[in-house]
C-alpha cells in the first residue's frame, strides 16, 4: 500500500475471482490524458509532473496481495467489492485469443477493451475508495501501424513519399491541411516544406479546392468560366461567376448559364442538365426558422382578448354598483370570487399574445458539421458531445424493464456514437437496477445494430414490437423479417431475465447468508463457544461473484440502507473508438448480419451517489447535480439531456433537432431546448386530462414567443455552462413601463466595466489570464463548484466545445473553428473515475453553491420550474422544439388518486415558489414583462382554489336560501353574461386553430381544472402555508410508473381502481350539496304559492355547470361496472344527514315553535 500524509482517500484496485487469482492492476491509461492539474499530490501514471490527473480527494495507489507491510488505517471502513463479468468485459482468455487471431496479419485489430468498463468503483465519507476488477490485464496491445500509413494522429490514409527529408509519412489530405493551416511546416521536424513557398501557400490550397469542386472536363465546360472576384470583400476567395449568372438570371456569351447534371455536361436526362445545387454558403444557411402564426388567426385572437377584457370590466362594474340588498352576504362572496377570477384570467391570458412555431433543417446540420472540408478532410463528425441523464429511485415503483427500454432507446439514438454518453442515476442504490443495467448493455449489442441497419422507429423495443401498425411498411431489405424475428425472440428472453432478477437476487443472497451462518457456527464450535448462543450476522445482499453489494441491502443494515450507503460508479460500456467498427456475418453467436453496420455503442455508466444519515440529499435535484459533476469529469459533453426513467426517445433524430437551435446563429444565448411531453397508455377519452395538451401546445408555444418556455423536468437539452450558473454572452435589460425601453448588455468581455452582484461571466480566449478580476474569479471556483480541480478544469473546455462556429458567430465574435471537435476523445482511466467518486460524496456540496446557484436549484418540490426561472432571470433564452414526429414519449398516471397526488405535488411547489425569493415579483430587468407575468402566474394559480371552492358552493347555498347573487335576472345581467361566455368560446376556438389541439382536449382541461382546483390545490395551499409559517416539512411519495401490461390484461386496468384519499372529500361534498340543493329548490318552487322561477333557473344553471365539470370525478368513483366503494356511500349518507339537519335548523317547518328546544330526561 502506498500512502502519503496529505490525503485520507485511498483507491485500491484488486483483481479477484476463482479463475484468475489476486494480482495488482496498474492504474494507467493507454494514452496520457491532456488535462491540467494544480494538485501536486495528483497521480501520474508516467511518474512525471506533466500529465497528471487532478484529484480533489487525495491520491490513489495500487495494492495487491503481495504488499506485506502496510495496514489499513483504523478510521476507514474496509471492504472489497467484486463484480461479475459484464457485457463489455469478457474473460481475459477470450480477449487475448481474439487479439492474437486478428493481429496475425497486422491489418485487422479489434478495438481495445477498456480497463474501466470491467471495474466497479465505490467510496465515500470515511471509507476507502476502491475499484475492483476481475480478469483485467494492465498490459495493452500496442496499435500496429503499417509503414505506408499516415503518421498524423487519428489518420490511417495511405502516405505519400518525398514530402520532407525527415521521412515523416503524411497523406495528401493531411499535407494540404498542414500547408493551408499549419504554416507549411512538417509535423515531424517542424521545418518548412522545401517544395512550398510561403507566398504560394494560399494559391496551392485554393487550386486544390478548385480541382475537387469542379466537375469533370467535357465539351460543355468550354462555355463555363471560373473567375476571381476583385470587388466583393464579403465573397469567399473563389467566386464562381457562372453560379452568380444562374442566380441572377444573367447571360454569359450566348444562352443562359446551365448547370450540368451530376457534374457532367451532355449527360443523361432530357437535356443532360438539372437544377443547380444550393449555392448559399454553409455558414449563412440557417439551421432553424421561426414560423409565426397566421395573421388571420392571431389578429382576431388578440382582438377578442381585448373585447373580453372590456366586457369583464363593464360586468364587474355593473355588479359592484347593483348589489343584492336582500342577500348582501351572498353578493359579497360572489363579487369577491369574480374579481379574483378576472385577475387570474388576465395573468393566464397575457402571456399568450405572441405564439410562434419553429422548424429545423437537419440537412444543413449534416452539411455543416459532418461534411468533409479542409479542416476536416475525413468528414468526421464535428458535432458537440451530449450527456444523457436518466434518473430512477425505486425499482419497485419504477420497474427495471421500463428503465431498460429507455436506456436502449438512448443507446440507439441517431447521433455520432463517440459523442453520446448515457448516465443512469440510481438513487436507491439497488442491486436489481445494477444487474438490470448489465443485462441491458448485453442486449444492446444486438438491438442497436438492428436499429441502425433497418432504421426502425421507435427504438424502444417494447414500443416497437408492441406497435399495431404494419411493420413491413417501407422495408425493402430481404433479411428484415428474418432478423426481426430473431431479435424479437432475443428480446422476449431479455424480458424474462429482467423479470427473474428479483427472485434470483433473493435466492442467491439467502444461500450465501445461510453459508455464512454455517461458517460462523463452525467457528464458534472451534473456539469452544456455546451453540445455544445466538449469532449476530447481517443479512447481506450478494452479487453473483460472491461479494457484498456496496449499495442498499434488502435487510437495510447500517451502511447499506436507502439513506446510508457508499457511492458507486460502474462504466458498463466503455467509451467507443473514433473510427467505425463493423461486425461480422450472422452465425451461431451473431443473430444478424453486421458486416455493413457500425457496432459501436455509446458509453454507459451506472451512478449511485453516496448517502449518509444527517445529510440533506435534496431528492431528485441532488441526484441530477451529482450526475452533472460525474459527467463533467468522465465525458464533459457541452450539452445535457435529462429524461425520466419512463420517458424514452421516440424520435431517433430528436437530439439533432434540439442542437439545431443551440448551434444556429444566436444559439449561444439559449440555455435549454424544451420538448413537449407526450404520453402513452392513456385511456382514449383522456378522463383526467393526462395529455395536458392545453399546457404543452398552447401555453408553452405562447411562451416561446417571449423569452422561452419553462423547464418541465424531463425532455430538455441544457447548455452545461448555463447549468453552472454563468450568465449568457449577451443580455437585454427592460426598463420603463412594461419593459418597453431596452438596453443591450455584452456580459462576456475581457475587462468588464462593472460587475453586478450574483453575476458570473465566462472569460473568452484566454484573455483573462492577465486580468486581476479573473484571478479573483479563479479563487472563488472552489467556493462555487467544490474543491475538485478536474471539475474546475472541465468548465472552460465545455464552454469552448459549446460555442458556435466562427463562420456562424460572425466577425469580431468568439467562436470555435470548424473541425475542432472532430479529434478523438481522450480515453477513460482509473484516475478519472476515482475523481468522479469523490464528487458524488455526501459532503462534497458543503459550503459550495451547488443547489443555490449552480446546477438544479434546491428548496422546492418543483425544482424544475425554479431552475428554469433562475436561468431566464440571468438573461438566458429558451426554445420550444415541437417535432413532426414526437421526440419523447412517456407514461402518466391514469388512476384518479395517483393523478390527484401528482397535481398536489406540482401545486405545492408553486406555493413554495410564491413564498420564496423565486417569486417573479423579485425578477431582474433581464426578464421580459410578459415572461415575468407567466412566472408570477405559476406561483399564484393554486390560490385560485380557495375562491373556486366558495364559488362552487354558492349555487347550492343560493338554492337552499332562495336568494341569488343578483336581486333579479335583468336583461343587462344576461347580456353581460352572454358576452363573457361567447368571447370565452371564441377564444377557445381560435386557440384550437393556432395550436392544433382538439375541442375535446380543451374541454377535458376545463373539467380537470375544476377537479384539481377543488381537491389538490386547496391542500397544496394548506401545506405550503404550514411549511412557511410552522416549518412543517413536505414529503411526497414517488409516482408509480405503470409496467407493461401482459397479454390478455386490460391496458387501462388502473383507470378503474378506486384508492381512497382525503383529497376526494371536497369534490364529493360539492357534488352532494349541489345535487340535494337542486332537488330541494325544485320541490319548494313547485309547491310554493308564489314560485320564483327566475331565481330557480339561475341557481340550477350554475349548479349544473359545477356538476358537469365534476362528471369525470364522479365517474372515477364508480370504478368498473358501477362498483362504488363503501366509503362513497358512507360519505354520501353522512353529508345528506348533515345537510338535512342544517336545512331544518335554518328554515324550520311552520307550526313547530319548540322544534329546536332539546330536553333531556
Amino acid at each position: 500500500m502506498v500512502k502519503t500524509a496529505s490525503s485520507p482517500v485511498t483507491i485500491t484496485v484488486s483483481s479477484g475471482g476463482k479463475e484468475t487469482g489476486s494480482r495488482s492492476v496498474g492504474l494507467t491509461s493507454p494514452v496520457p490524458r491532456a488535462s491540467k492539474s494544480n494538485n501536486p499530490n495528483s497521480p501520474s501514471p508516467l511518474g512525471g509532473r506533466g500529465n497528471r490527473r487532478a484529484s480533489s480527494g487525495g491520491r490513489y495507489s495500487s495494492m495487491s496481495k503481495d504488499d506485506p507491510g502496510e495496514e489499513m488505517n483504523s478510521e476507514f471502513v474496509t471492504y472489497t467489492v467484486h463484480i461479475p463479468p459484464t457485457p463489455d468485459r469478457p474473460s481475459i482468455s477470450a480477449s487475448q485469443t481474439s487479439l492474437n487471431e486478428d493481429g496475425k496479419d497486422g491489418l485487422k485489430l479489434k478495438p481495445e477493451r477498456s480497463f474501466i468498463s470491467g471495474t466497479i468503483f465505490t467510496g465515500g465519507y470515511n471509507s476507502v475508495t476502491r475499484g475492483h476488477a476481475i480478469g483485467c490485464s494492465s498490459e495493452r496491445p500496442e496499435t500496429l501501424k503499417l509503414g505506408s500509413v499516415c503518421g498524423m494522429k487519428g489518420c490511417d490514409e495511405k502516405a505519400i513519399e518525398g514530402k520532407c527529408e525527415c521521412g515523416f509519412k503524411i497523406c495528401g489530405d493531411c499535407y494540404l491541411d498542414c500547408v493551408g493551416t499549419g504554416g507549411g511546416h512538417c509535423p515531424g521536424c517542424k521545418e518548412p516544406y522545401k517544395d512550398v513557398d510561403d507566398d504560394d501557400d494560399d494559391d496551392e490550397v485554393r487550386s486544390e479546392a478548385e480541382d475537387r469542386a469542379l466537375p469533370l472536363p467535357s465539351k460543355f465546360d468550354t462555355r463555363l468560366s471560373l473567375v476571381k472576384s476583385f470587388k466583393g470583400q464579403n465573397h469567399p476567395p473563389d467566386f464562381d461567376h457562372t453560379r452568380w449568372l444562374f442566380e441572377t438570371k444573367g447571360t454569359y456569351g450566348y444562352g443562359n448559364a446551365l448547370w450540368p447534371k451530376d457534374g457532367f455536361g451532355l449527360g443523361s436526362g432530357a437535356n443532360g442538365f438539372e437544377n443547380p445545387p444550393d449555392f448559399g454558403e454553409r455558414s449563412k444557411r440557417p439551421l432553424t426558422r421561426k414560423v409565426g402564426v397566421s395573421t388571420a388567426i392571431l389578429s382576431p385572437y388578440r382582438l377578442l382578448i381585448i373585447l373580453r377584457l372590456v366586457a369583464l370590466g363593464f360586468f364587474l362594474t355593473w355588479r359592484i354598483r347593483h348589489p343584492n340588498r336582500e342577500a348582501m352576504w351572498l353578493w359579497g362572496m360572489s363579487i369577491t370570487c369574480e374579481l379574483w377570477f378576472a385577475f387570474s384570467w388576465i395573468l393566464d391570458q397575457l402571456p399568450k399574445l405572441c405564439p410562434v412555431n419553429r422548424v429545423t433543417d437537419l440537412s444543413v446540420l449534416k452539411e455543416r458539421f459532418e461534411s468533409p472540408n479542409l479542416r476536416n478532410p475525413k468528414g468526421r463528425s464535428d458535432l458537440p458531445g451530449i450527456d444523457v441523464f436518466v434518473s430512477t429511485a425505486d425499482p419497485e415503483k419504477e420497474p427495471p424493464l421500463v428503465t431498460a427500454n429507455t436506456i436502449l432507446s438512448i443507446l440507439a439514438v441517431d447521433y455520432p456514437v463517440e459523442k453520446v454518453a448515457c448516465y443512469l442515476s440510481d438513487d436507491g442504490g439497488a442491486l436489481l437496477t445494477f444487474e438490470a443495467l448489465a443485462e441491458t448493455a448485453s442486449f444492446a449489442r444486438v438491438w442497436v445494430p438492428f436499429c441502425r441497419k433497418h432504421n426502425v422507429e421507435p427504438r424502444n423495443p417494447e414500443a416497437y414490437f408492441g406497435q399495431k401498425r404494419d411493420f413491413l411498411k417501407n422495408k425493402v431489405r430481404l433479411d428484415f423479417v428474418r432478423e426481426r424475428r430473431r431479435v424479437k425472440r432475443e428480446y422476449d428472453e431479455f424480458k424474462v431475465r429482467i423479470n427473474s432478477l428479483t427472485e434470483s437476487i433473493r435466492r442467491r443472497s439467502d444461500a450465501y447468508n445461510a453459508h455464512e451462518e454455517l461458517r460462523a457456527k463452525k467457528t464458534q464450535m472451534e473456539m469452544g463457544g456455546n451453540l445455544s448462543d445466538p449469532i449476530k450476522l447481517h443479512k447481506a445482499t450478494w452479487m453473483s461473484d460472491g461479494s457484498h453489494w456496496p449499495g442498499t441491502w434488502a435487510s437495510a443494515e447500517p451502511d447499506h440502507s436507502k439513506g446510508d450507503h457508499a457511492g458507486i460508479i460502474q462504466a458498463m460500456l466503455a467509451p467507443p473508438n473514433t473510427e467505425p467498427v463493423y461486425g461480422t456475418e450472422a452465425d451461431g453467436e451473431n443473430l444478424i448480419d453486421m458486416t455493413e453496420v457500425d457496432t459501436r455503442l455509446p458509453m454507459l455508466v451506472y451512478v449511485s451517489r453516496e448517502k449518509r444519515p444527517g445529510y440533506d440529499h435534496n431528492k431528485k435535484a441532488g441526484a441530477m447535480n451529482a450526475l452533472v459533476r460525474t459527467s463533467a469529469i468522465m465525458s464533459n459533453g457541452p450539452f445535457i439531456l435529462n429524461l425520466d426513467c419512463d420517458h424514452y426517445i421516440y424520435n431517433s433524430l430528436a437530439l439533432r433537432e434540439g442542437l439545431c437551435f443551440m448551434l444556429d446563429r444566436g444559439g449561444d444565448r439559449i440555455c435549454y431546448v424544451q420538448f413537449p411531453q407526450r404520453f402513452e397508455g392513456i385511456d382514449p377519452n383522456d378522463r383526467y386530462a393526462n395529455h395536458n395538451t392545453v399546457f404543452f401546445d398552447v401555453s408553452m408555444r405562447a411562451l416561446d414567443g417571449l423569452q422561452g418556455p419553462m423547464y418541465v423536468g424531463t425532455g430538455c437539452i441544457f447548455r452545461r455552462t448555463a447549468l453552472y450558473g454563468f450568465s449568457p454572452p449577451r443580455a437585454t435589460e427592460h426598463h420603463g413601463w412594461f419593459g418597453r425601453r431596452k438596453i443591450k448588455l455584452l456580459l462576456r468581455k475581457p475587462k468588464a466595466t462593472k460587475k453586478v452582484e450574483d453575476e458570473i461571466a465566462l472569460p473568452i480566449n484566454g484573455e483573462h489570464n492577465f486580468d486581476d478580476d479573473a484571478d479573483i474569479e479563479s479563487l472563488l471556483l472552489p467556493k462555487r463548484f467544490g474543491n475538485s480541480t478536474s471539475l474546475a478544469a472541465s468548465i472552460p473546455v465545455a464552454e469552448y466545445q459549446g460555442r458556435l462556429l466562427q463562420d456562424v458567430q460572425g466577425k469580431g465574435n468568439n467562436g470555435r473553428p470548424a473541425g475542432s471537435l472532430a479529434v478523438p476523445r481522450e480515453p477513460l482511466d482509473a484516475a478519472t473515475v476515482a475523481e468522479a467518486i469523490s464528487v458524488i460524496s455526501c459532503f462534497y456540496e458543503d459550503k459550495t453553491e451547488w443547489g443555490k446557484r449552480v446546477g438544479w436549484i434546491y428548496g422546492s418540490v418543483t425544482e424544475d420550474v425554479v431552475t428554469g426561472y433562475r436561468m431566464h432571470n440571468r438573461g438566458w433564452r429558451s426554445v420550444y422544439c415541437v417535432t413532426k414526429r414526437d421526440a419523447f414519449r412517456g407514461t402518466a398516471p391514469i388512476n384518479l388518486t395517483d393523478r390527484l397526488h401528482q397535481v398536489l405535488r406540482w401545486a405545492t411547489g408553486s406555493v413554495e415558489i410564491f413564498f420564496s425569493r423565486n417569486n417573479a415579483l423579485f425578477a431582474t430587468r433581464r426578464m421580459k414583462f410578459l415572461q415575468r407575468v407567466a412566472y408570477f402566474n405559476v406561483g399564484m394559480y393554486p390560490f385560485t382554489s380557495m375562491f373556486l371552492l366558495v364559488y362552487c358552493i354558492l349555487p347550492a347555498v343560493s338554492l337552499f336560501s332562495g336568494q341569488f347573487i343578483v336581486q333579479a335576472l335583468s336583461v343587462t345581467f344576461l347580456i353581460f353574461l352572454l358576452a363573457i361566455t361567447i368571447t370565452l368560446c371564441l377564444l377557445a376556438i381560435l386557440e384550437i386553430k393556432w395550436s392544433g389541439i382538439t375541442l375535446h382536449d380543451w374541454w377535458r382541461n376545463e373539467q380537470f381544472w375544476l377537479i384539481g382546483g377543488t381537491s389538490a390545490h386547496p391542500a397544496a395551499v394548506l401545506q405550503g402555508l404550514l411549511k412557511v409559517i410552522a416549518g412543517v416539512d413536505i414529503s411526497f411519495t414517488l409516482t408509480s410508473k405503470s409496467a407493461t401490461p401482459e397479454d390478455g390484461d386490460d391496458e387501462f386496468a388502473d383507470l378503474y381502481v378506486v384508492k381512497w384519499s382525503f383529497l376526494m372529500v371536497p369534490p364529493i361534498t360539492i357534488m352532494m350539496l349541489n345535487s340535494i340543493a337542486i332537488a330541494v329548490a325544485i320541490a319548494r318552487t313547485m309547491y310554493s304559492p308564489f314560485p320564483e322561477w327566475s331565481k330557480l333557473l339561475g341557481g340550477v344553471f350554475f349548479s349544473f355547470w359545477v356538476l358537469c365539470h365534476l362528471y369525470p370525478f364522479a365517474k372515477g368513483l364508480m370504478g368498473r361496472r358501477g362498483k362504488v366503494p363503501t366509503i362513497v356511500f358512507v360519505w354520501s349518507g353522512l353529508l345528506s344527514i348533515i345537510v338535512s339537519l342544517l336545512w331544518v335548523y335554518i328554515n324550520p317547518p311552520s307550526g313547530s315553535k319548540d322544534y329546536m328546544k332539546f330536553q333531556f330526561p
